[in-house]
Parts: C-alpha cells; sequence; structure tokens
C-alpha cells in the first residue's frame, strides 16, 4: 500500500494512477454474514481498530457544504451523517453551515464519546428523526448489510425536495467488498441500482470530484433528492 501510494504521487503529476480493476464482471456485491450478530460485532470491531482514522476530507465536504447552502434555502439547517465514527464530519458542516445544527450516528458504543454523536445502527428507523432533516450525508453505505433498507430508512429522515449525499469511491466497489465493508457497487451503476430500488421516490444528481487525502483518487457524490413524500 505504501508503495502504491508513493508511485500514485508521481503519476498524479502525469495525469495517471495506480487503482484496482473489477475484471469479475460483478456490478454489485454484498457480503452475507451469518446473522445479525456477526455483522454488529465486526462493525464496531472495525471501528474501534479505525477510530483516529478519518475517510472524510475538508476538500470534499466543502463541496458538499457548497451545494447544500446553494440548495437550501433555510435559515437553519438539519443534518445527520450515518457512520461518522469520531464526529469529524458533523463538526465540519456544523463549522461550515451556518445556523446548521447537525449530528452523527455510529453503531460502535464509541459514539457516545464524540460530540453530537449517537450509538445507532443507520439501518433502523427512530421516530424523532423521521421528516426531521434537510440532508443525510454518509461515506459508509459500503458497511452496509442492507443498503436498500438503510437507504430507505434515510429517504425517511428527511424532507421533501431535500437531499441525501452518498460519497462513494474506488473503496466502495464490488473489488472492496468484504467482511469489514460488505456492500461494494460500481460508480457506473449505482444509478441505474437506485433507479430500480426507488424509482420515482427520488431524483439523482451526480458530482465528480479527486480525494487529496487518499493520492487524489476520483469520488463521486451521488446527490439524492427526495421529491415523494
Amino acid at each position: 500500500m505504501n508503495l502504491k501510494n508513493s508511485i500514485n504521487k508521481v503519476f498524479f503529476k502525469f495525469g495517471y494512477r495506480v487503482s484496482k480493476i473489477n475484471n469479475t464482471g460483478e456490478l454489485v456485491k454484498i457480503h452475507k454474514y451469518k446473522n445479525y450478530d456477526e455483522y454488529k460485532k465486526t462493525q464496531i470491531y472495525f471501528n474501534k481498530q479505525k477510530l483516529d482514522k478519518v475517510w472524510a476530507d475538508k476538500d470534499t465536504l466543502k463541496l458538499v457544504s457548497d451545494f447544500l447552502r446553494e440548495n437550501i434555502k433555510s435559515i437553519d439547517i438539519k443534518g445527520i451523517c450515518h457512520g461518522s465514527r469520531n464526529g469529524f464530519e458533523q463538526k465540519y458542516f456544523q463549522e461550515e453551515i451556518p445556523n446548521s445544527k447537525v449530528i452523527g450516528t455510529d453503531i460502535s458504543e464509541t459514539a457516545k464519546d464524540f460530540k453530537n454523536s449517537f450509538v445507532h445502527d443507520f439501518h433502523e428507523e427512530k421516530e424523532e428523526w423521521m421528516n426531521n432533516f434537510d440532508f443525510v450525508y454518509s461515506n459508509s453505505l459500503d458497511q452496509s448489510y442492507d443498503p436498500k433498507k438503510a437507504i430507505t430508512t434515510w429517504l425517511r429522515q428527511i424532507k421533501k425536495d431535500r437531499y441525501i449525499i452518498i460519497e462513494h469511491s474506488d473503496q466502495h466497489t464490488v473489488r472492496a467488498s468484504n467482511k469489514m465493508d460488505p456492500f461494494g457497487v460500481e460508480a457506473n451503476f449505482f444509478p441505474y441500482l437506485l433507479t430500480e430500488w426507488f424509482g420515482h421516490q427520488l431524483s439523482i444528481k451526480i458530482i465528480k470530484s479527486i480525494k487529496i487525502n487518499k493520492n487524489n483518487a476520483p469520488v463521486f457524490f451521488f446527490i439524492l433528492k427526495k421529491i415523494i413524500n
């Protein structure tokens, strides 16, 4: 991995980078657990292993913040970040977006140690959160054992004409699907999968950028606007 990172730093100067390719022919993949208990224990274990690590970065979150400010005409903006681990994401959004209130969730009990974070499985509904938020942000859909169920719950958490923002990179693809990150989908297939699952309940916008903190890896923001209550 260190060798790959060093090579990418050089290659990027010439417009290239080294990355895995999907030669399996699969467009979507979900790792299967023996039961929910195995899933939960696995996620909590890896959460604790990576507790001081941050996948999100200020540059890409700034892009998201700019979109939210431009498209949500509200005096105050309420958001929720799912799978936020150590709370970096909600802290950034709350500082970047004036008059905002942003909370985060994580399945691990370590969430209680971070400001505005709640111990919660993002697949599950919480009555007081239904139809309550202006946006949901997550770069952790790859940690879902049932992504359709997760996004269904997130749709119910936002108001009509508001947004779910899903960050997707080469670490969220079929090749990356494993016990730690069960859900993998190819970026070019994801819009079709979302359309199959949700039809006219939402519209889809895609913003492409790069992750400077991940050796300039391409990153996609799938912005799902809720158009039917």
